[in-house]
């Protein structure tokens, strides 16, 4: 209860249970309490036995594809792979591919699952009918021929060694599970699909339970016993990884036995926190689970509607809905899927044509691009670790990229450094026995993956790719009997097919460890092949494909700020959005990217649609024609606002944009004042005073800030960044790579603050900004007082201290600090100008000069680069440039804008 409602046992406000009965009686004490009517037991009792309700365990509940008449789910299926096998092969499909074809589908119908595919079949085929982003497959169904045959992978399984035996093994009998990655705009469209064509009693999602874990639960009750949070931080700390229980923790970490043995309120908090643990938080929907069954769900389980949202899923979770044989489907929503839609579009709107299926797997630039660690927005490659990998291991194929994906994981993760010498021919690569070279030269003599496994039990030992699949189950599960029994058949089959019976022995020792942290190469290659993709479209289509990103990930201002600073890493141009010009969302203009109308806070669907339909007959003249046009209802006062802030007006004005906004401003408040906001007001009271104050940097980039979460026209620490770059400082995005307790340097603006009075003084508690991203920043009572005149939102600092993590993710724990302002920094500017018109060069320098003032202090200054067309000229010049110089400037030449 005090978990639930946030308060702390001690509280003696807290809500509390009126009785001591809220717990169930047991019969004895029920009878006492009805003892005045016995008949009310017995009748309980009799109404108790005739509710009873078997389930039909270990059978496949199965919903029927509806087919023509007279034929049957084996023989549509075969005919749509045997037609899917000639149309990816032209006609002539290879001998092999006819072969395996043949066998899997003689096991599809063995075991009854040919109805299965069709279902799967039939919604993937729907929603690529409807343009619905599918992905190339998931798990270990793209070892399947027929799933590739059916479309429902883009992976050839025999051109990468995927075993159709690690998806459906005929030795084993289970359900086929075919996961899939749709878009995850339109998810719920193929979602709906399912629920017409079997009957929305038939289909539903599955619950979830959010449950208690060890740390969770030795956090909470830590916090409701009023235990200070540094102390319950230590001891959840020391539960080691995430799937383990506070038992089993205090068996395998000394240092936690240790505490619970020695200090009583350790003992009481993790006794609590043990009878907790586990205990169900919340019902959700699962991200994922659909059921289908063969007749109304109510027949099979109870169902639950959930109180918060108008849906109805399953009220068995996902391990119960299989186990009564229901078929269950994971529908996920991929957003790179949506990446991927999004930027081919872009690429048609450019005049051109691309089919993902079709780009080319052996792009020399695209393994450029991958082997540089410029992998911002690349799919799975995107982390420092990921990013060093890439430049250490050069990839240069595919199968690089499949093993990459592979070892990245905790366990494996030990082998990517032996893995890349041996690539690079650092390390000699041998093999325990000469046959082994077949199954593992693709990962220079380190078995990655579990297919890995089953090839060389079936090489070797001469296991049957079942047999081999359940070797490699047994040795992932590490049960050590089962392990005993395996080895034993393992080691007998090697000696009879000749081989020596210390090296089979030595041969089962090395897989051991392996196929523990083995990785499914089917699912690896699934994802590399999404991975590869996106890289190449960054690589071939760069604008296209970061305005794609841009555009999908509007709602997170983490990740446009990172993405944004990418595109300035690419020299692409992010202008701001612009009311004639901007669509929904971030559009291409040249060789630049505009901002999205919806990427504006505070500007709704409704109003984005009645600016867009206005606009169609005829663009927006001035303020004062927008305002006269639009409908003051959807569009208002504070829209408007927004709107002015991010310099959607800009392009209006005949100004630079700090008297552009500032105008623009003046004639919104100054007509509200007037006459009210609406079309039609404007009287005298609506004209514009000429000589109004144009807006400073501050005030320019503030107001950004606020309509769009983010800086866009420049930022406030552009112009330390040079200074700050020599005095050890890292960007704030790096922080969360950082190891725990690095000591680490940081700088950026203050953007959130808040301080809280404890018996040792003031703590503060910061969220601090920069051009990458933004952190957290603990400041205790002792610096607090030292820095705390500097200690204000808006203020620009510097922060040395150290990393700390949690599972909120890092913070830094200052040590120091000091005002940023307060330094003396000096900016130089570089601006390149073509020189191919002289008149339009003259232009351009004009109007360049406007941005200038005399500069007698020599802090900042600008130097001129000018292309002539045999040789350059650079002129230095004596002149301050204005505030957000780079910007501007950017915008009158068409060329990056360079600090020296």
């Amino acid at each position: 209860l005090c978990i639930q409602t946030g308060k702390t046992v001690k509280d003696e406000k807290r809500l509390k249970m009126s009785t001591d009965e809220f717990y169930f009686r047991s019969p004895d004490e029920m009878k006492q309490a009805f003892r005045d009517v016995p008949e009310a037991i017995l009748n309980t009792r009799a109404i108790a036995e005739r509710c009873n309700f078997d389930f039909a365990l270990g059978k496949s509940l199965l919903p029927k594809y509806d087919l023509p008449n007279g034929v049957s789910p084996d023989l549509y299926l075969e005919g749509l792979a045997a037609d899917g096998l000639k149309a990816k092969f032209r006609g002539n499909p290879p001998a092999n591919h006819l072969d395996r074809l043949k066998l899997e589908l003689q096991v599809i119908k063995k075991m009854g699952y040919s109805s299965y595919f069709l279902i799967v079949w039939d919604f993937i085929s729907y929603a690529r009918k409807k343009g619905i982003p599918v992905g190339p497959g998931r798990g270990s169904a793209a070892g399947s021929l027929v799933a590739y045959c059916l479309d429902i992978t883009e992976i050839d399984p025999l051109k990468y060694n995927l075993l159709f035996e690690r998806f459906l093994n005929p030795e084993r009998i289970s359900m086929p599970d075919i996961d899939v990655d749709f878009c995850k705009d339109r998810r719920g469209e193929v979602i709906n699909y399912v629920g017409e064509k079997y009957g929305s009693d038939h289909v539903t999602q599955i619950i979830t339970f959010g449950t208690m874990a060890a740390k969770a639960a030795i956090r909470d009750v830590g916090r409701v016993m009023d235990i200070p949070y540094a102390e319950v931080d230590k001891i959840a700390k020391l539960v080691p990884g995430h799937n383990i229980s506070i038992g089993d923790s205090l068996k395998v970490e000394p240092q936690l036995k240790e505490l619970y043995d020695n200090n009583p309120a350790v003992k009481e908090l993790l006794d609590i926190a043990q009878r907790l643990e586990g205990l169900s938080r919340h019902a959700g929907t699962h991200a994922a689970g659909v059921v289908i069954a063969p007749k109304p769900l109510t027949d099979f389980m109870p169902l639950y509607k959930n109180p918060s949202e108008d849906t109805v899923t399953t009220q068995f979770d996902m391990g119960s809905v299989e186990s009564v044989g229901l078929l269950k489907f994971d529908f996920l929503g991929l957003k790179t899927l949506t990446v991927l839609e999004k930027t081919v579009d872009y690429i048609k709107q450019q005049g051109s044509e691309i089919v993902l299926s079709e780009i080319p797997i052996a792009d020399e630039k695209t393994y450029r691009l991958l082997s540089s660690g410029e992998t911002t927005g690349i799919f799975q490659l995107e982390s420092s670790g990921m990013r060093d990998i890439l430049v250490r291991m050069q990839p240069n194929r595919f199968e690089d990229l499949i093993a990459l994906l592979a070892l990245y994981r905790p366990g494996p993760m030990a082998w990517i450094d032996d893995f890349i010498k041996r690539k690079k021919g650092e390390t000699k690569v041998e093999y325990e026995l000469p046959l082994l070279k077949e199954v593992l030269d693709e990962t220079y003599g380190i078995i990655i993956y579990q297919e890995q496994v089953m090839m060389i039990a079936n090489k070797i030992a001469g296991f049957s790719m079942g047999q081999a699949d359940i070797l490699r189950r047994a040795m992932g599960k590490k049960k050590q009997e089962e392990m005993e029994e395996q080895k034993e058949v393992f080691v007998k089959g090697a000696v009879a097919n000749g081989f020596p019976e210390g090296k089979a022995q030595r041969l089962f020792e090395i897989m051991e460890p392996f196929a523990r942290y083995g990785f499914n190469k089917s699912h690896s290659a699934a994802y590399a092949y999404v991975a590869y993709q996106t890289a190449y479209l960054k690589t071939h289509y760069p604008v296209e494909f970061m305005t794609a990103n841009l555009s999908v990930d509007m709602g997170d201002t983490d990740k446009i700020v990172k993405l944004i600073n990418e595109c300035r890493n690419m020299s692409i141009s992010i202008l701001p959005p612009d009311i004639n010009e901007s669509e929904r969302e971030f559009k291409i203009v040249g060789s630049r990217v505009r901002f999205g109308l919806e990427a504006v806070k505070g500007v709704g669907t409704a109003a984005i649609e009645i600016i867009l339909k206005e606009r169609e007959g005829k663009k927006f003249e001035t303020f004062e024609d927008f305002m006269s046009r639009i409908d003051n209802k959807k569009v208002n006062k504070k829209v408007t606002e927004s709107l002015i802030k991010a310099g959607a007006f800009d392009s209006i004005y005949q100004d630079n944009l700090f008297t552009a906004r500032a105008k623009a401003m003046d004639t919104l408040v100054s007509s509200s004042k007037a006459n009210g906001f609406g079309p039609g007001l404007f009287g005298e009271g609506g004209i514009l005073d000429e000589a109004v104050k144009p807006w400073d940097e501050n005030t320019l980039l503030n107001n950004e800030k606020e309509s769009l979460g983010f800086y866009i026209s420049g930022h406030p620490l552009t112009k330390y960044r040079k200074t700050l770059s020599s005095m050890d400082v890292v960007p704030l995005s790096y922080v969360e790579e950082k190891d725990e307790r690095a000591d680490i340097c940081v700088a950026g603006i203050i953007s959130e603050m808040k301080s809280k009075a404890k018996e040792k003084g003031i703590t503060a508690y910061l969220t601090m900004e920069d051009e990458t991203g933004r952190c957290d920043m603990l400041v205790f009572p002792d610096l607090y007082k030292k820095s705390a005149d500097i200690l204000k939102k808006g203020n620009l600092v510097i922060i040395r201290g150290q990393v700390f993590k949690s599972e909120k993710g890092a913070k830094v724990m200052a040590r120091e600090m000091q005002s940023l302002t307060e330094m003396e920094i000096s900016t130089k500017y570089e601006v390149a100008l073509r020189c191919g018109d002289f008149k339009e060069t003259a232009e351009k320098l004009v109007t360049i000069k406007k941005l200038l003032g005399d500069a007698p202090n020599g802090k900042d200054s600008v130097s001129f680069k000018f292309y002539l067309p045999e040789y350059c000229v650079i002129i230095a010049s004596r002149l301050q440039p204005a505030g957000n110089f780079a910007f501007e400037a950017e915008k009158i030449t068409g060329e990056t804008v360079k600090i020296l």
